[in-house]
């Protein structure tokens, strides 16, 4: 039996989605600690697992491991489609846990593409093989197409960059009950609608951003320069995604980040991913602080949801064996 014990991510944004600029997309995020996602398998016969998502992966990981089974069990979830990673998370937990118990390496990077991940941002597929923060590099604008690429037909962006996320760093994480982020096809459409009508000088300005804020923050270990600077990064790119979500965030997290964005617990707040899951940064000094201004947010918008706090997750996904 295998085991692979992994956790979600926090996407802040995009570096570019103009096509009028040589590098396409660059994506920075952090790894978190919790939610955690565990994944065990055998070998076995057939594909056997309860979970649909997580079978659909491990018939696809049987074909191109060219094994004839796996019985496959998911212990823990991470939340579907809210702006965790939840996605690029199974799909690399299933693929190494049945690899690992056909004694095989799981080469998650090489195989993520024919999983149908790492497409746009390699932040999940970074965030599985060693945690903390990182900014990947993208890809070659020459490459986009206005039809989508078929499954496998990409390379994983490389990192550029990753730093370990200080230990006295935290994360607030508000989870309101609204539908789900986009996925899938849906997504795929939304971001190549967005890549078309992109405006370039916002790259810059994030660009900017990330040069002069996100790197030497996360570099001194300043979390209140870090958090002003992704929520930045963050408002920057809901100017590309408002025509998709409907503002520079999809509600209910316009009013959410609002009103954390009042609070002297919460350096900074933002939208993960396509949401709704909304994010605050924060220190181990203010954790309790920063958790009561996110159930005072969730209660101003008349919104239900649950509230945590996370810390930096600096080490890839366990597997064991």
């Amino acid at each position: 039996m295998a085991r692979v014990e992994t956790s979600g991510r926090l996407h802040f944004g995009f570096g570019n989605l103009s096509l009028a600029h040589d590098r396409l997309y660059g994506a920075l995020g952090v790894a978190i600690d919790q939610p955690r996602l565990v994944v065990e398998a055998t070998t076995a016969e057939t594909v056997q697992c309860a979970d649909d998502a997580a079978a659909e992966y491990a018939e696809r990981v049987c074909e191109l491991l060219s094994v004839p089974g796996a019985a496959v069990t998911v212990e823990s979830h991470l939340p579907r489609h809210a702006g965790l990673g939840s996605g690029t998370q199974l799909a690399l937990a299933v693929l190494s846990a049945i690899a690992r118990a056909y004694g095989r390496a799981p080469a998650a990077r090489e195989r993520a593409p024919e999983l149908g991940r790492g497409g746009r941002s390699g932040i999940g597929i970074a965030a599985f093989e060693q945690g903390g923060f990182v900014l990947d590099a993208g890809h070659p604008s020459a490459l986009f197409t206005s039809d989508a690429p078929a499954v496998g037909e990409w390379e994983v962006p490389p990192v550029a960059t990753r730093h370990p996320i200080p230990d006295h760093w935290r994360f607030l994480v508000v989870v309101p009950d609204a539908a789900a982020g986009r996925s899938g096809d849906e997504e795929d459409a939304a971001m190549r609608r967005a890549v078309t009508d992109a405006d370039p000088e916002l790259a810059d300005r994030v660009a900017g951003v990330v040069v002069r804020g996100v790197l030497p923050a996360i570099a001194d270990g300043d979390a209140a320069r870090f958090g002003d600077a992704v929520s930045e990064v963050g408002r920057l790119n809901g100017a590309w995604y408002a025509d998709e979500q409907g503002g520079t965030y999809r509600p209910p997290v316009g009013s959410l980040v609002d009103s954390l964005s009042g609070s002297a617990a919460v350096y900074g707040a933002g939208q993960s991913s396509w949401g709704p899951i909304v994010y605050g940064v924060t220190d181990a000094a203010h954790a309790d602080a920063a958790r009561a201004a996110g159930r005072e947010a969730l209660a101003a918008a008349g919104v239900d949801g649950d509230v945590f706090v996370a810390e930096g997750h600096n080490r890839g996904a366990s597997i064991d064996p």
